[in-house]
């Protein structure tokens, strides 16, 4: 693995594990008051996109980094619609 993938790779477990407390805190509370339906309704759109352009690409921590941080935002996402 060359130095390149691999600072893709740690960029990739940044993001997704910055999400995570999020998830958690949401998931915990079940408040979602303070979070952005348009921001994460958008954020869900442009990491989507991302994950097909790293797809089309075949770039493997774009695809790992957005395909799991599509997943955490969208459960946010879910959350925020549930306990509205």
């Amino acid at each position: 693995m060359d130095n390149v993938t691999v600072l893709g790779l740690s960029a990739a477990a940044l993001t997704i594990v910055a999400f995570f407390p999020q998830l958690l805190k949401v998931w915990r509370t079940r408040s979602t008051r303070d979070i952005s339906l348009e921001m994460f309704l958008i954020f869900c759109v442009a990491v989507f996109l991302w994950f097909i352009y790293g797809v089309l690409t075949n770039d493997v921590p774009v695809i790992v980094a957005n395909f799991l941080v599509f997943i955490q935002a969208s459960i946010i996402l879910a959350l925020k619609a549930k306990y509205k």
